[in-house]
């Protein structure tokens, strides 16, 4: 996966590269948050042996958070929580290009928060991944 050339392309891409100024969860950035969401993707896809859209997983993982912004500053966006998933589908469309399928799976990340159902494999793969690194990475800032 990380030798993909998809893959490649976006995490070197100076547009996402702006993604390393963004604080997600504690000591973590956007950039490294979306790179541990992509990791997961593959070990929860390989784990229970699912055939996926390797290409749309990987879009979908890398750029679910592509929003922007420190959602932590006071001046963010109102609604964050639930608003973001629809910002970044729509910056990664403007930045990336994004496929129907990829956009559904950003769209729907944030389920159930979000009221947008995941409607495929790689959707349902990503909320579980995302939930599973936000809650690790919320542990680790708590623990130093």
């Amino acid at each position: 996966m990380f030798e993909s050339d998809i893959y490649q392309e976006i995490v070197n891409s100076p547009k996402y590269q702006r993604l390393k100024k963004f604080r997600q969860h504690g000591k973590y950035s956007v950039y490294e948050h979306s790179i541990s969401v992509c990791r997961a993707c593959f070990k929860i896809a390989k784990r229970l042996h699912l055939k996926v859209d390797e290409n749309a997983l990987i879009r979908g993982a890398l750029l679910h958070d592509y929003f922007l912004y420190d959602w932590h500053d006071k001046d963010c966006p109102k609604h964050h929580f639930t608003k973001h998933p629809a910002l970044a589908a729509k910056n990664a469309k403007r930045d990336f290009g994004l496929s129907a399928k990829e956009e559904k799976i950003i769209l729907s990340h944030m389920f159930p928060a979000g009221l947008k159902v995941p409607s495929s494999k790689e959707a349902w793969i990503l909320t579980i991944a995302d939930k599973y690194c936000t809650v690790k990475e919320f542990f680790e800032r708590k623990k130093k």
